[in-house]
């Protein structure tokens, strides 16, 4: 692609001459500029997609992976057969949800509350994982487990009682009331998900049914997988099944969070990319002036016989050179960082005295950061090639220098 004297020109333009100041200068900051540009975006696109694995993570331990809800026609035990029948490697649970008002004697807040049986597996091995306070034994008729934010909020502490209000309403002596139970506060769960754990309770799911006027019938069934990334397509056998039901995915029931992680992503990416776009045009400043330099050069070049085609080659190679070897840096920066990212955090809290990326507002103990090397190599080609597009624009300037005049008036 490119001769042996062709390469050897270029890597001497790498070298300017004393006089050529203004224009090492230059190149320097377009090499900084496209190395810190792509490292930059490495770094971003790594956290965020540890953001997004660990998220996951922590919704895929909060929620089933599928639930099925009864539509025109309730769940029947035929079809729940059909299911374990069918399909082996899963795990069944019943549970019921509604929504509610939590009163205590200090304050009110709205809750969404889940009826459950804390007999099946993975119920028992929720509380068993999360659990902050009290017996997981206490757990019966009457009971709830609370969040520690809510918790918090209402200032309530295990063994307290609590009045549950639903949607309902009851006719009593003094008019249609809202329905009420009374329970007590068995335990406090903590999954560290704010949302979650200020958000929803626990209750004996036959509690949930009576508080709404609901039937065994009305219940959901919710399923777990070995592979939580199989739930589409077991979502796609059961509805040929059964057309009768909804059934949901973790990711449908996540699916405005996930589109927002997506769409955030994809926004940064294009921000820093601009990045090195900006960067880049350093190589086309100083590749113009390189070629206004080298005129003379130039001019000698194609009375010796060299092609216009030789001679953009030649400076094209210069500014690819410089974008290359800034790519290749940024991207070792960029992973370099990217391993370390916790340690970089906590060295800048200890230093600057402050919180970067509090625990409280983004639900994680540490900054995550996963490597993706697809992402690094498109980075690396986009870097490339917006460094070769940066390089060829000054060098179509060389057929328009004229050898009898470049010649003439030095």
């Amino acid at each position: 692609m490119f001769t042996k004297a062709e390469r050897l020109i270029s890597l001497r333009n790498l070298r300017p001459k004393k006089k050529e100041g203004f224009l090492k200068i230059i190149s320097i900051f377009s090499f900084l500029g496209i190395m810190i540009g792509v490292a930059i975006l490495i770094i971003v696109m790594s956290v965020m997609n540890g953001f997004k694995t660990d998220l996951t993570k922590k919704i895929l331990g909060l929620n089933p992976h599928i639930i099925i809800e009864p539509n025109s026609f309730d769940i029947s035990e035929n079809f729940v057969a059909n299911l374990k029948k069918n399909f082996k490697d899963i795990s069944l649970n019943r549970s019921f949800t509604g929504e509610g008002i939590i009163i205590s004697k200090n304050n009110t807040k709205g809750v969404f509350f889940k009826g459950v049986d804390v007999e099946e597996k993975n119920i028992n091995e929720f509380f068993n994982k999360y659990k902050f306070k009290g017996d997981i034994k206490d757990f019966n008729s009457n009971t709830v487990f609370i969040g520690t934010e809510l918790a918090f909020n209402l200032n309530l502490k295990v063994g307290e009682s609590i009045n549950l209000m639903s949607s309902v309403f009851i006719n009593t002596p003094l008019g249609s009331l809202p329905k009420q139970e009374n329970f007590k506060v068995a335990g406090i769960f903590k999954t560290d998900f704010i949302e979650f754990d200020q958000n929803i309770i626990f209750l004996n799911i036959e509690d949930a049914l009576s508080i709404l006027d609901k039937e065994k019938k009305d219940q959901n069934i919710e399923i777990y997988l070995n592979d939580p990334l199989e739930a589409n397509s077991l979502k796609k056998s059961i509805q040929k099944m059964n057309l009768n039901y909804f059934v949901y995915t973790w990711s449908d029931l996540n699916k405005s969070l996930f589109s927002a992680l997506k769409l955030e992503r994809n926004v940064m990416f294009i921000i820093l990319t601009l990045i090195i776009i900006v960067a880049a045009f350093n190589i086309i400043s100083g590749l113009t002036i390189l070629i206004k330099n080298k005129t003379k050069e130039i001019a000698i070049l194609k009375t010796l016989g060299l092609s216009n085609k030789s001679i953009k080659k030649i400076f094209f190679l210069t500014g690819l050179t410089i974008g290359f070897f800034a790519t290749i840096s940024g991207v070792i920066l960029g992973i370099l960082f990217s391993i370390n990212i916790e340690k970089f955090r906590l060295f800048l809290s200890t230093v600057f005295n402050l919180e970067i990326f509090p625990s409280e507002i983004y639900f994680l103990d540490q900054l995550p950061s996963e490597i993706n090397f697809y992402s690094i190599f498109i980075i690396f080609i986009i870097s490339i090639i917006i460094s070769a597009i940066a390089s060829y624009l000054p060098a179509i300037r060389i057929s328009k220098i004229s050898t009898f005049r470049a010649l003439r008036y030095e």
